[in-house]
């Protein structure tokens, strides 16, 4: 029988090394922990993406390795849960590197859609979905990076145009006054050492307190009308959650180095315009703290 031969292996001839080979959009439901428990965990369906670097001369990576290692982790997860979607990350790229000895640095990306317990301003139980955010970069003998982030989406009610109608129509400041709303996606992504730990329902809590209100999958008439009042007493352009966010991030997590990087994002989606609002920040929690 005739040698089955390694192509991928063969000697590339181009002269180029490329950054990340690997796979992606792979769908897996992976057992993620949770720091309070070590027995509780949650069942998470995830979207990863799993790369290696491939040196200059080598024609191609063995890509069924990283759904081997994908499968290996998730697998172990169901054993004995991982806790956190990042160290999920961590341990696939970890893993990437035992299997491709030829490379020198992994990148691991994983999406999860996640349920998070909530109460309405009535104190009605619900369940409300965000988004997690989990990575890893992996260095051969070297530095390991995860990433956590979530994603959260939230109500913002305009202070331009509320000031502006209430000049119009010659209101009191006693009372809020109608404005055009939002609906606000606010990202927030933290760069973290591989010994500091941070926990998903705390930024989920913190980016809904910095929104004009909270919003909810399921609301009654009494609900419906507190949020809409809240909301309007408390007006926020996008500029304004970006900055909150990143405030309570810096009171809170007073124990992170100064070298943490940390990227808040926030787009409204206009209801009175055919175009989103957008704000940013990336910095490290050194130059945040330089700033309060």
């Amino acid at each position: 029988m005739t040698a089955i031969c390694d192509v991928q292996s063969l000697k590339n001839e181009k002269g180029f090394s490329l950054t990340r080979v690997g796979v992606v959009g792979v769908r897996k439901i992976i057992q993620v922990g949770k720091p309070e428990s070590e027995e509780k965990s949650v069942p998470m369906i995830c979207s990863i993406d799993a790369y290696v670097d491939l040196p200059a001369d080598q024609k191609g990576s063995h890509m069924s390795r990283n759904l081997e290692v994908i499968d290996e982790v998730v697998d172990g997860c169901d054993d004995k849960p991982l806790v956190g979607i990042e160290s999920v990350a961590v341990a696939m790229g970890k893993t990437l590197l035992d299997k491709h000895s030829y490379a020198l640095v992994s990148n691991v990306s994983i999406e999860a859609e996640y349920f998070k317990e909530s109460v309405t301003p009535r104190g009605r139980r619900t369940t409300e979905v965000c988004k997690l955010i989990g990575k890893s970069k992996c260095t051969r003998g070297g530095k390991i990076v995860k990433t956590l982030g979530v994603q959260v989406t939230g109500m913002t009610a305009c202070p331009c145009a509320q000031e502006n109608a209430a000049r119009i129509l010659g209101c009191s400041k006693k009372w809020p006054t109608i404005t055009h709303n939002q609906r606000n996606t606010c990202t927030v992504v933290m760069e973290l050492g591989e010994g500091v730990e941070v926990r998903a329902d705390d930024l989920i809590d913190l980016v809904n307190d910095c929104y004009s209100s909270p919003t909810f999958g399921i609301l009654k008439r009494d609900d419906e009308a507190i949020v809409v009042i809240n909301a309007h007493n408390n007006p926020k352009f996008v500029e304004d959650v970006v900055r909150e966010v990143l405030r309570k991030i810096v009171e809170l997590y007073t124990y992170m180095p100064d070298d943490i990087v940390v990227t808040v994002r926030s787009e409204s989606e206009e209801s009175i315009h055919k175009h989103n609002a957008f704000a940013e920040r990336i910095a490290m929690m050194g130059e945040l703290r330089s700033r309060l």
